[in-house]
């Protein structure tokens, strides 16, 4: 078949793109190259020929493959076993092609009749993550009708969208008048100081402002101190405040460590508050045998959000905001649009209705296809593996007279720190800098109780014990110098 654009043949594109993908993939996955290799974006822009192939268009099949060459050079390369860094999913090798197809047939999935096949796979994949709660009452998987106390739930691009929809709802349900007067003033949510900054901004986001949020203290590897709930929740009161919302994380995005779930859901229960837990990184604990009981209590939360770009390595974006009862999602948004929005029954499901996104692309393909590359099992086995890579990193670190591991890791997170009587913070952080312009690691930093860590993530299968011995050499090798450094 022959395209439109310069006469380029669709097959022969496909053929070159395939091989220069392929090889990438091979020379990442055995370390052939860098983990990251940072250029400035001058040079990369030069590279890539940005000015020229804007205004003219590529011009052969050799610029195309030129243009992917130098764009797949000037990638993070993740599925480099030495790749222990963000919290960004290490995708099977033919995870790309679900994007592929929405590339080329450009169906949203909120909107049934626009991609019956994508929305259809979202369902499915909503119903499954329900039932993994407890929270679906329909027959089988294929019931796709909304049924009376059962859940329900959504697929969207990211966790900060996902939270954003989750607080809404909770707002309706506490003040359903503030969708056309605005969010009354009274109105506050409680969290874990630590949350993520997506809590806080879709609080703003929402018209309450950021003071809104009412931090809850945490302990010093930020985990949520629930002892503390009951205080800052009278005080609350005692100021003309009505809760709307308790957050609790599961897991915390520094640490990586577990709130206790069960004792902030009796906090919850006790004082009839919406529960919302933010599961983004460690939702996915519920697929683990040897893990799942990090979760007790998750079942009872009013919302959850869970990421599947994370844990369930799925290509970027795709979130899944859950509720325990339909109602929740139902009343979220009250809006009317005739031209997308119809009051008779239609064939299929639309969720559009009850998302902030309104052409959203098929997330439920992507979710539903990386479990049908392995199967459920081998994600699940993916996640159980993972948590167990962190705690072989943590005997190893913890073991090493010149390591320091402030705790015993609860998910695939890991915070440590290279000889904290010998480097500074900023030392800390300058070797975490070092390391990644080597090109052999790529590992993150963060700030646990103000205090400056060494962070991985360990989120590829490929990922052994000599890796982390390694890793350790080089944070060595790389300490002893700017040890020697600063005495100069």
């Amino acid at each position: 078949m022959q395209d439109d654009q310069n006469g380029f043949q669709f097959q022969e594109v496909n053929r070159e793109v395939s091989q220069l993908l392929d090889q990438y993939i091979r020379n990442s996955r055995i370390g052939k190259t860098p983990v990251l290799k940072q250029q400035t974006p001058e040079t990369i822009a030069e590279k890539l020929k940005l000015e020229s192939n804007f205004i003219k268009g590529f011009s052969s099949i050799e610029d195309i493959k030129s243009f992917i060459l130098n764009y797949l050079d000037n990638t993070n390369h993740l599925r480099n076993p030495r790749y222990m860094g963000h919290q960004v999913a290490v995708p099977q090798d033919l995870s790309g092609i679900p994007d592929w197809i929405h590339g080329s047939i450009n169906n949203p999935s909120s909107l049934y009749e626009m991609g019956p096949a994508g929305a259809t796979l979202e369902a499915y994949m909503i119903n499954w993550m329900l039932s993994q709660l407890g929270w679906f009452k329909g027959d089988n998987l294929y019931d796709f009708k909304l049924h009376e106390n059962s859940g329900s739930g959504i697929l969207t691009h990211g966790g900060s969208i996902a939270n954003l929809s989750a607080l809404s709802a909770a707002r309706a349900a506490i003040a359903p008048e503030a969708w056309t007067e605005g969010s009354p003033k009274d109105l506050v949510v409680m969290g874990p100081r630590t949350s993520h900054y997506s809590i806080a901004r879709a609080i703003s986001i929402m018209g309450m402002g950021k003071n809104a949020f009412v931090p809850v203290p945490v302990d010093e590897n930020e985990v949520l101190v629930t002892s503390a709930l009951e205080e800052v929740y009278q005080e609350q009161i005692k100021q003309g405040k009505r809760v709307m919302a308790v957050v609790a994380n599961a897991c915390a995005t520094s640490t990586g460590l577990f709130d206790d779930l069960e004792a902030t859901a009796d906090f919850c229960e006790r004082h009839k508050l919406w529960y919302h837990v933010d599961g983004a990184h460690g939702a996915v604990a519920l697929l683990s045998k040897t893990d799942k009981e990090k979760v007790r209590g998750i079942e009872r939360a009013d919302s959850l959000i869970w990421d599947a770009h994370k844990m369930m390595r799925v290509p970027a974006l795709c979130t899944a905001v859950l509720y325990k009862n339909y109602n929740s999602q139902v009343n979220s948004f009250q809006q009317k649009g005739s031209y997308v929005f119809h009051e008779g029954d239609v064939i299929g499901m639309d969720s559009m209705p009850f998302t902030v996104e309104c052409t959203k692309s098929a997330l439920g393909t992507k979710l539903y296809w990386s479990f049908a590359l392995e199967g459920e099992k081998a994600i699940s086995n993916f996640v159980s593996n993972s948590f167990q890579m962190a705690r072989e990193l943590y005997h190893y670190l913890n073991n090493h007279p010149d390591f320091y591991c402030p705790y015993f890791p609860e998910s695939n997170i890991l915070c440590f720190q290279y000889r904290p009587d010998l480097i500074s913070d900023q030392q800390q952080l300058e070797l975490r800098y070092q390391l990644i312009e080597t090109g052999d690691f790529y590992i993150t930093s963060c700030e646990v109780d103000g205090k400056r860590f060494l962070r991985t993530v360990l989120m590829n299968p490929l990922s052994q014990e000599k890796d982390f011995i390694a890793m350790a050499e080089k944070i060595k090798t790389i300490a002893h110098r700017i040890i020697e450094n600063s005495k100069e």
